[in-house]
C-alpha cells in the first residue's frame, strides 16, 4: 500500500496519549534547545556569500540534524497537549512506500506532480497562486487570469474576506456560505478558460475544518482530482481542526497537501535552523499530516518575505536536502516584499523561482506585497517566477552559475526589502473585462527581462 496514509489510526492514538507537555515547554525546552544542539552537532552554517551552496555534505548534515530534530522533538497535539512520536524504523518505512510522482488534474488538462533532484531537468510542477483576498466581484476574472497562464499546471485561486456583503468569520455559517461561493466560482472559471480538468487547491477561504468539508463534491466542487490542505502550526504542532482535515481528505478520497512556513527570527533562530526545521517539517507532513505533497514557504518573523539571501539559503539548502535523501514532492512557495508592477517584485520573483528550480523544488509562486494587502497580487509575478524556473530545468542550469547569478539579483533589492514598494493593485494592473495585463505592466516585464538574461538568466522564450 503506497503512502499516504500511514496507518491512521496510529496517529490519532499517539495524539490522545503520547507524553504530556505544556506548548511553552515544547517551544522553549524541547524544540529550541534540541534546535540549538543539532545545529552545532553538525556543524551547519550560513555562509552568505554562497545562497545556492554547492557543498554535497551540507545536505547531509541537514537531514541527519533534522531527522534527529524529529525523531527527538514530534509533533506537539496542541489541543491533548501530547507529543506525537515516531521511530526512524517507521518514518523509514513511511519513505520507502512513498509513490515520490502523483498525477494530479483529469482528462487533457492532467498533470503530473513529482519528486525533483538538484539540477533537475524535469520542469518543476508550476502552480500559480496569487496567496490574497478579493473584493467578491474581482473573484472570477482574478481566477481566469491565473488560469489561462500558460505555465499553470495548477492553480490556487483567489481569497474571499466577505460574501455577499457579511464578513466571513471561522466556525461560523458565513465560512460555510462563502467556502461553497468560492468552490462554485472557481470551478467556473476554470470552465471558461478551457481548463476544466486543472488541478485546483482549495478551499483558501475556507478557514474552519467544517467550511472545508463542505466544498467536497464532484459535480461542482473539490474533486478527487484536486488538492486540499492540512495546515500545520510553527513549529512542528498540529491541532484538531488540522488532523478533522486529514481525516475527511483520505476518506473523501482526494489528493493531501500539507502547508507550513518555520520562522526566521523566531524559535527557528537564523537560516541554519529555518532550514533544519524546514525538512523536519516536510517529515511531520509525511507522519502527521498524511500529505502526498508540501507547500514550503519559510519566512522572516517580522517583515513576510522568503527573497532575501538568508531565506533564499534556507530555500536552497533544503530542497537539496529533500533531493538527495528523501522522495517528497513538494512546492517552493515565493514571498515576495514588493507589490505588483514594481520593478522589485519581477527581481523577487526572479531569484526565487532561480534558486528554488537548481536546487529540486517545484514552485508555487507568488504571494506579493508581503501578503498583507488585499487586491494585490497578479499573474505576472508568477510568470517571471515560473519562466525562469522551467527554463532552468530544461537548460540544465547548474548550482554554481545560478548562485553567481542570484547573488546579482539580490543586490539589486535587498536593501529596500524592509521597506518595499506597495506596488498596484489587480484592477490597475489588469483590464478586468479582458482578463488581460495592461500595457505598462507588460513592457515593464519585457525591460526587465531584458535586463536579466544579460545577468545570464535562463527564460524559455
Amino acid at each position: 500500500m503506497p503512502v499516504p496514509p500511514w496507518r491512521i489510526n496510529e496517529v490519532l492514538e499517539r495524539a490522545e496519549t503520547g507524553p504530556i507537555c505544556m506548548e511553552r515547554d515544547f517551544d522553549t525546552k524541547i524544540l529550541f534547545t534540541n534546535l540549538k544542539r543539532v545545529i552545532k552537532e553538525h556543524e551547519i552554517k550560513f555562509d552568505p556569500e554562497t545562497i545556492i551552496p554547492t557543498d554535497e555534505t551540507l545536505a547531509d548534515d541537514v537531514w541527519e540534524a533534522a531527522l534527529d530534530l524529529y525523531l527527538t522533538v514530534g509533533t506537539l497535539c496542541i489541543n491533548t497537549h501530547r507529543r506525537i512520536l515516531f521511530t526512524e524504523r517507521e518514518i523509514k518505512e513511511a519513505m520507502k512506500a512513498f509513490p515520490g510522482e502523483i498525477t494530479v488534474g483529469y482528462g487533457k488538462d492532467a498533470r503530473k506532480m513529482s519528486h525533483r533532484k538538484v539540477e533537475d531537468r524535469k520542469r518543476p510542477f508550476c502552480l500559480f497562486s496569487p496567496d490574497i483576498t478579493y473584493d467578491e466581484d474581482l473573484f472570477v476574472p482574478v481566477a481566469m487570469a491565473y488560469l489561462q497562464e500558460p505555465l499553470a499546471d495548477g492553480v490556487c485561486g483567489p481569497l474571499l474576506d466577505e460574501i455577499e456583503g457579511t464578513d466571513i468569520k471561522a466556525n461560523a455559517p458565513s465560512d460555510i456560505r462563502g467556502s461553497v461561493a468560492h468552490a462554485l466560482m472557481f470551478r467556473e472559471a476554470a470552465r471558461r478558460v478551457g481548463r476544466p480538468g486543472i488541478f485546483l487547491q482549495g478551499v483558501g477561504t475556507a478557514e474552519a475544518d467544517t467550511a472545508q468539508i463542505a466544498v467536497s463534491n464532484q459535480e461542482w466542487g473539490e474533486r478527487l482530482t484536486d488538492g486540499r490542505f492540512v495546515p500545520t502550526i510553527t513549529e512542528l504542532k498540529i491541532d484538531y481542526s488540522a488532523l478533522n482535515r486529514m481525516i475527511h481528505y483520505h476518506q473523501y478520497g482526494c489528493f493531501v497537501g500539507c502547508l507550513f512556513g518555520p520562522l526566521y527570527g523566531g524559535y527557528c533562530g537564523g537560516a541554519e535552523g529555518t532550514a533544519v526545521v524546514g525538512v523536519a517539517s516536510h517529515i511531520q507532513a509525511m507522519m502527521v499530516a498524511q500529505a502526498h505533497y508540501s507547500n514550503y514557504f519559510p519566512m522572516h518573523l517580522m517583515h513576510s518575505f522568503n527573497t532575501s539571501r538568508e531565506l533564499l539559503w534556507a530555500i536552497s539548502v533544503t530542497y537539496q536536502t529533500l533531493a538527495k535523501h528523501t522522495p517528497f514532492i513538494s512546492t517552493s512557495n515565493g514571498f515576495a516584499a514588493a507589490g505588483p508592477a514594481t520593478p522589485m517584485v519581477l527581481y523577487e520573483a526572479a531569484a526565487h523561482g532561480l534558486t528554488s528550480s537548481v536546487s529540486g523544488g517545484n514552485l508555487w509562486e507568488m504571494a506579493v506585497a508581503r501578503n498583507k494587502h488585499k487586491n494585490r497580487a497578479t499573474p505576472m509575478e508568477g510568470r517571471m517566477a515560473c519562466e525562469i524556473g522551467c527554463a532552468a530545468a530544461d537548460q540544465g542550469f547548474k548550482r554554481e552559475d545560478a548562485n553567481d547569478i542570484v547573488k546579482e539579483i539580490v543586490k539589486k533589492y535587498e536593501a529596500d526589502l524592509t521597506n518595499a514598494p506597495l506596488g498596484k493593485t489587480f484592477r490597475e494592473c489588469y483590464d478586468v473585462r479582458k482578463v488581460r495585463p495592461k500595457e505598462d505592466y507588460v513592457k515593464l516585464f519585457e525591460e526587465i527581462k531584458k535586463e536579466l538574461i544579460q545577468l545570464g538568466v535562463p527564460f524559455l522564450y
